[in-house]
């Protein structure tokens, strides 16, 4: 009944930009933090990024300064804005969100990854 429904990816050369967005939908009654991670080919799945209900953030040391996560909480949407990014960035990003449909009921969501190349 509920879903992460992502938007973006593709291919870029590097040095270039991409915005990656990240929408819940279906019976949500709240959402607490919301995140984005990446997982390369041979690699373990890694954190990008969080934003709390707050809007406190935090980054993996790899993409301070050149990534910025936001979210908009009347929308149920997360965005990843990705600048001067580099081939070591290339990865199957998911989205991630603490989704609650009602007081009592919590589950983690995962989006269906969108795929992120970037062009040495």
């Amino acid at each position: 009944q509920v879903q992460l429904v992502e938007s973006g990816g593709g291919l870029v050369q590097a040095g270039g930009s991409l915005r990656l967005s990240c929408a819940a939908s279906g019976r949500i009654f709240s959402i607490n933090a919301m995140g984005w991670y990446r997982q390369a080919p041979g690699k373990q799945r890694e954190l990008v990024a969080t934003v709390s209900r707050g809007g406190i953030t935090n980054y993996a040391d790899s993409v301070k300064g050149r990534f910025t996560i936001s979210r908009d909480n009347a929308k149920n949407t997360v965005y990843l804005q990705m600048n001067s990014l580099k081939p070591e960035d290339t990865a199957l990003y998911y989205c991630n969100a603490g989704v609650y449909t009602a007081p009592l009921a919590y589950l983690e969501l995962w989006g269906q990854g969108t795929l992120v190349t970037v062009a040495s």
